[in-house]
């Protein structure tokens, strides 16, 4: 057993690091957790309420599925969900309607994916099995959401990893925290302070070095600090940015077979709901969908908020490198104007407030989340051991159904504490 007096320091304060901390403190560890940001929350990014209406969010705002971990915590934080309810719609370049969700091969989809044995890419497995013309219309289905719910490339994404959401009839149930993810995160990070955690923001780790069986921590501004372990719980993208240790940096090389997408994120608050008001048809809408330029929004029904989201994932956002903030707000209007038929400038006129986002100019985050290709899960495997003084933990690592959430990262953080503490 490790010494109770053990050091462990995390890089990160985002959902897997104040997970694994918590656990480890509560088990008597001494911990540090280094965050580059001057919040903690990583890739949930709460919005005021007073921008918006309700605490809002630029990052995660969804809970996925079954969640144990997260809706544990809600208990303990005394939280409450709300399942998302009403309809989804959609934008055909012509005709808003309202989506049915039946496709008429539907249970040929189900039986193909049921006798799949072997991996391969979503594109490579839509190619083989559903090449004619008559399965057009699903395969565009497909590709849109592999791209836009799951942020990841059709042509190389797992059809494995994504068959449990497939058969589960699309997406899983979905919900939103009352208060926002933000309320959870605040609740952990309380929480691992009354536990003794030390939480430093503002420290941009640049490297880790060993030295005779312990570690230093190097942070950008000079600062140094010793421990007996680290678990590093940043995004994929910035681990390579990061000088590790030989044996670490070994590990790390499979990290290219788990892929990593992209989101870009727009709120629009404005004075009314005058999408409702133009159509009495959408007043249970939730989701609308279409091929404009941000192709997905939402409501935030069942709750009157007069406040669209328009969410853009995937590969193609790459279209979008170029804009800032306003010009994403710019091309989120010239969407709504189109898909509902009225003047940009009138549409403008009712905006209250606004925001947006493209998390590959978050320097802290450089993307959204993971998705698993046909090599993923070896590479987790590989990634998630717990030999070594220096660990990784994150939404990345979880081999899970539901890869790349909050849930995701905060069952990592656990995992990655319990096999340390089991030593």
């Amino acid at each position: 057993m490790p010494a109770i007096t053990e050091h462990i320091v995390i890089v990160g304060a985002g959902a897997a690091g104040l997970m694994a901390a918590r656990e480890l403190a509560r088990a008597g560890r001494k911990v540090t957790v280094l965050e580059a940001r001057k919040r903690c929350g990583g890739r949930v990014y709460p919005l005021p309420a007073s921008q918006f209406g309700y605490p809002a969010g630029g990052g995660a705002e969804f809970v996925h599925g079954e969640a144990p971990v997260t809706r544990g915590l809600l208990r303990e934080a005394g939280l409450s969900l709300q399942v998302i309810e009403g309809e989804q719609w959609s934008f055909d370049g012509t005709v808003l309607s309202r989506e049915e969700r039946d496709d008429p091969h539907e249970a040929e989809l189900q039986a193909v994916l049921g006798d799949l044995k072997d991996d391969l890419t979503v594109a490579e497995f839509l190619r083989r099995h559903f090449a004619g013309d008559e399965y057009a219309p699903m395969r565009h289905s497909i590709e849109r959401m592999v791209e836009g719910y799951d942020a990841a490339d059709p042509e190389h994404a797992s059809t494995l990893a994504l068959r449990e959401e497939w058969m589960d009839g699309g997406h899983a149930p979905q919900a939103r925290i009352d208060g926002g993810y933000g309320a959870l995160i605040d609740f952990l990070a309380a929480d691992c302070r009354r536990q003794g955690v030390t939480i430093h923001l503002g420290c941009v780790v640049s490297a880790i070095e060993e030295d005779g069986g312990m570690l230093a921590v190097h942070c950008t501004g000079g600062d140094v600090r010793g421990c007996d372990r680290a678990i590093l719980t940043v995004p994929l993208p910035l681990l390579r940015e990061i000088a590790l240790p030989a044996s670490a940096r070994a590990r790390l090389a499979v990290a290219d077979d788990i892929g990593f997408g992209n989101v870009v994120k727009i709120l629009l608050r404005f004075a009314r709901p005058w999408w409702r008001e133009q159509h009495q048809d959408l007043a249970r809408m939730t989701f609308l969908l279409s091929d404009q330029k941000i192709p997905v929004w939402w409501t935030q029904y069942p709750s009157r908020h007069a406040v669209l989201t328009g969410w853009f994932g995937g590969p193609r956002t790459a279209e979008l490198e170029s804009l800032d903030p306003q010009q994403l707000i710019e091309a989120g209007l010239d969407s709504l104007a189109a898909i509902f038929k009225l003047s940009r400038d009138d549409i403008a006129r009712e905006l209250v407030a606004a925001t947006a986002t493209n998390w590959a100019h978050d320097p802290f985050a450089r993307g959204a989340y993971s998705w698993a290709t046909p090599r993923t899960r070896a590479a987790q495997a590989i990634l998630a051991r717990a030999d070594g003084l220096v660990l990784f933990s994150g939404e990345a690592l979880y081999r899970g159904a539901d890869m790349g959430t909050v849930e995701a990262a905060l069952a990592s953080g656990l995992e990655t504490a319990g096999m340390i503490l089991r030593g």
